[in-house]
């Protein structure tokens, strides 16, 4: 094994839990802190302008997620592949992994500015945004796309940094971004008078601070994630090794956004305080939610370099581990989350009707998002390895496709805000059955490499 940097961290060796923990948890701050600095927006507007702003904000969420995430998808395949060049020690390969993914992070990132920016008034008509809301989402939203180029590279930077074992600077970085981000749409609401398109403003600034904070990261390693001038340039052999993890992770998270924009649209018909109520609680959920994404995104590159080195029962023990704090993780930060529910809604609104419909959504989807976490494990160690394709056609199979089913089925029959929610879990576990069966046969294959 090639020694590894500073800054990095060789997942092959060593004591697992110890690994883990190490490695998850400045990824789950930078998680938390990534959730602050998008929920910056709807607290300010909650706070210094009203309901209504938040409610255009929270909007675009499942509509910002659905066009992006397929390309951040592929953020995800550069990392699977950087890691397993650290457990293998190929520097070389490593090298042209990074050239390829900064490239490939540009070329997206304009393209997706251009769809963004202008299809974002005609997005949000076809998913039934209400009309009192649809005026200021579309101007949050034209300027939150003009900033896209920037949130992809950093995705990518960030996942290049993560391969290698450095998930502390990533966490540095957003926090100085986040900071920056509460001064600037403050500033831009308080002294020009400005209310969404402020903060959308403020969002993208704030964002560029931390891209050129990574790129930096990324100019000045001297280890496996090195980016070189020379190098910046797509590596057919690379790019396919890319495409291989990550187009299948970028489709399986799309299909997952086209399942949450009918989620969206079918509690789009509860009206406007439903709408803004279910806004400022997945700003609350999806604190809980990410503490358990970062345990796998660990488990990821935990798997990836192990899979390089060859060592099938360190990546058993990894993925049992995993879900192992995952689920303690979780269901820890779902139990506060839920006693302090009223609490936390009260943030963002004074209006009880609005707070009580927040908090249909957070007793059930806090309390039982451990599921979500041990499924997100799996997922991961299938995707990282080399089993991508399966992982994405379980998932949108036991998760996607079954939502839509609940949403045409089982919903009619008791029709609720709650029964809407309920099918989050319901899909979580069926997954996690079928991935299980995959898992056990593919870890086994690992060990015959070896032989």
């Amino acid at each position: 094994m090639t020694k590894t940097a500073k800054h990095e961290i060789d997942l092959t060796n060593g004591p697992i839990f110890k690994k883990l923990i190490v490695f998850a948890l400045p990824l789950i701050f930078t998680n938390l802190l990534h959730l602050i600095f998008n929920a910056t927006d709807i607290i300010v507007l909650g706070v210094l302008v009203d309901e209504f702003a938040v409610g255009a904000v929270s909007a675009t969420t499942s509509l910002v997620s659905l066009i992006i995430n397929l390309f951040i998808g592929l953020s995800v395949g550069a990392s699977v592949v950087l890691s397993k060049c650290v457990g293998s020690g190929d520097k070389e390969k490593a090298s042209r992994v990074v050239g390829t993914a900064t490239v490939l992070s540009i070329i997206i990132g304009v393209f997706l500015l251009f769809v963004g920016y202008f299809g974002s008034y005609t997005f949000l008509s076809m998913m039934g945004c209400a009309k009192s809301l649809i005026e200021d989402a579309t101007k949050y939203l034209q300027i939150y796309f003009l900033g896209v180029p920037v949130i992809i590279f950093y995705n990518f930077a960030a996942g290049l940094l993560r391969a290698v074992g450095d998930t502390f600077r990533p966490m540095l970085f957003l926090l100085i971004a986040g900071i920056a981000n509460v001064a600037l749409n403050v500033f831009f609401i308080k002294v020009f008078n400005l209310t969404v398109e402020g903060v959308a403003i403020g969002t993208i600034a704030s964002q560029g601070i931390s891209a050129a904070l990574a790129l930096i990261a990324l100019i000045k390693n001297d280890g496996f994630c090195k980016l070189r001038i020379k190098r910046l340039k797509i590596y057919k052999a690379e790019l396919l090794d890319v495409l291989k993890v990550g187009l299948p992770s970028g489709l399986q998270s799309t299909m997952f956004s086209i399942s949450n924009v009918l989620i969206q649209t079918t509690i789009n018909g509860y009206g406007e305080l439903a709408i803004t109520a279910n806004g400022i609680a997945q700003q609350f959920d999806a604190f809980v939610y990410t503490v358990g994404q970062a345990t796998s995104l660990a488990c990821m590159s935990f798997v990836a370099q192990n899979y390089g080195a060859i060592k099938p029962n360190r990546i058993k023990n990894g993925i049992v581990k995993s879900c192992i704090l995952s689920f303690i993780f979780q269901l820890s930060f779902g139990l506060i989350v839920i006693l302090l529910s009223s609490v936390l809604c009260g943030i963002m609104t004074d209006d009880v009707n609005i707070i009580n419909l927040a908090k249909i959504r957070l007793n059930i989807m806090c309390s039982l998002y451990f599921i979500c976490g041990i499924m997100e494990v799996l997922t991961n160690s299938l995707r990282a390895l080399g089993k991508s394709t399966s992982a994405m056609i379980v998932s949108i199979f036991f998760v996607c496709v079954f939502r839509i089913i609940w949403l045409n089925s089982i919903y009619l029959l008791a029709p609720s805000l709650s029964m809407i929610f309920y099918s989050y879990p319901v899909s979580q576990l069926l997954c996690i059955i079928v991935n299980v069966l995959i898992l056990v046969p593919t870890i086994k294959n690992v060990g015959k490499q070896k032989n």
